[in-house]
């Protein structure tokens, strides 16, 4: 953070080579659209950078970035022009490579662990927006207790108690199968 914050343009690109996949399963999982997840992505990163002085060594650098992204994505929702429809044929190379193209695992292995983390995907998207965006923190992104809430902008007791009801009601969609029947 140091060299990137000094202008190491090498520092600036090794920092976004590390945290853009944090990033963008954050916002894909909150915007639920990839073309939209992956423009917010370039948003968080130009914020980022552009304001790196403010990053105060205080939690992770991914905490700091996740939280930029959040606030970026609460921005993008109160503008009404950054509500649109993804093209079906973006992100092709990015969803190949996340669905394992190239992988060396046995075909049933793979099936499997596909079939489980669809039903894992299917959960989380019937979850309300509350539920999914602190699963992804602080479970699937790894962030702390305190930079879970801290990105979330909530107490820690009250990051807590929001992570264990998503947690049941994660338990529960998967025992549906991920289908959401309300």
């Amino acid at each position: 953070m140091a060299r990137a914050t000094a202008g190491d343009l090498c520092a600036r690109q090794e920092l976004i080579v590390q945290h853009q996949g944090p990033v963008f399963r954050l916002l894909r999982r909150l915007t639920q659209q990839d073309a939209l997840a992956e423009d917010l992505v370039q948003d968080t990163f130009v914020t980022a950078l552009a304001h790196l002085g403010a990053w105060r060594g205080e939690g992770t650098v991914r905490g700091w970035l996740l939280s930029i992204a959040r606030s970026r994505w609460l921005m993008a929702q109160r503008a009404p022009a950054a509500r649109h429809e993804p093209a079906e044929d973006e992100s092709l190379e990015v969803l190949g490579l996340a669905a394992g193209w190239g992988s060396p695992l046995d075909p049933e292995v793979l099936a499997s662990r596909l079939e489980q983390h669809e039903v894992l995907e299917r959960a989380l998207a019937a979850l309300d927006l509350e539920a999914r965006e602190v699963l992804t923190l602080r479970d699937l992104e790894g962030l702390s207790g305190e930079e879970t809430a801290q990105a979330l902008g909530v107490s820690l007791p009250a990051m807590k108690s929001r992570l264990h009801r998503a947690r049941l009601a994660l338990v529960v969609q998967v025992k549906r199968g991920g289908v959401h029947h309300g």
